[in-house]
């Protein structure tokens, strides 16, 4: 990414979206993790991002 901003607001949201579903993601490699950690991480991401999208088009 060519934004240093958006970089580290990526990064925050992962963080906060795998705290949500219970996955302890370490700042850095996170190798260690299992497809069902890192698809849950990916899809909660997903699920709010459609949440957001919605929300700004009821406004």
């Amino acid at each position: 990414m060519a934004n240093k901003q958006a970089k580290k607001a990526l990064e925050q949201f992962k963080m906060q979206a795998a705290n949500e579903v219970g996955v302890n993601l370490q700042q850095g490699y996170n190798g260690d993790l299992t497809a069902r950690q890192a698809g849950s991480i990916g899809g909660q991401m997903v699920k709010k991002m459609i949440e957001s999208y919605e929300n700004g088009m009821t406004k």
